[in-house]
């Protein structure tokens, strides 16, 4: 298992919610399924919108501060950066995504040059 720090939301620009793991796949299920009680089941936020993954559970949690620290557009801008159209990771963790870069393109779409 890598240590990761990762954030779930309820939907495009809704409640969000930093967290960090030593097992992304589980924890995030554990999300999605509202297996325990907390601020992500009360607040719906089960959709995994970016994470990134750490050598050592201690940078994990080290960054996991640091973003909780952040304001809202902060958080916002990372997530944009990484996954512009807010998909839903969780294909790509559990090896059901269509692409490895799905998570950067967002769709099978590309633009034509003239």
């Amino acid at each position: 298992m890598q240590p990761a720090v990762y954030i779930l939301a309820s939907d495009r620009n809704g409640t969000l919610y930093a967290g960090v793991t030593s097992d992304l796949m589980a924890r995030t299920w554990q999300h999605r399924e509202h297996v325990v009680d907390g601020f992500s089941k009360r607040h719906g936020v089960t959709k995994l919108v970016w994470f990134e993954l750490h050598a050592t559970m201690e940078y994990a949690i080290q960054r996991e501060k640091q973003i909780k620290k952040w304001n809202r557009a902060w958080k916002l801008e990372l997530i944009e950066e990484a996954n512009p159209y807010w998909n839903d990771l969780w294909p790509e963790i559990t090896g059901q995504a269509k692409t490895l870069d799905s998570r950067f393109r967002g769709n099978d779409e590309q633009k034509q040059t003239r």
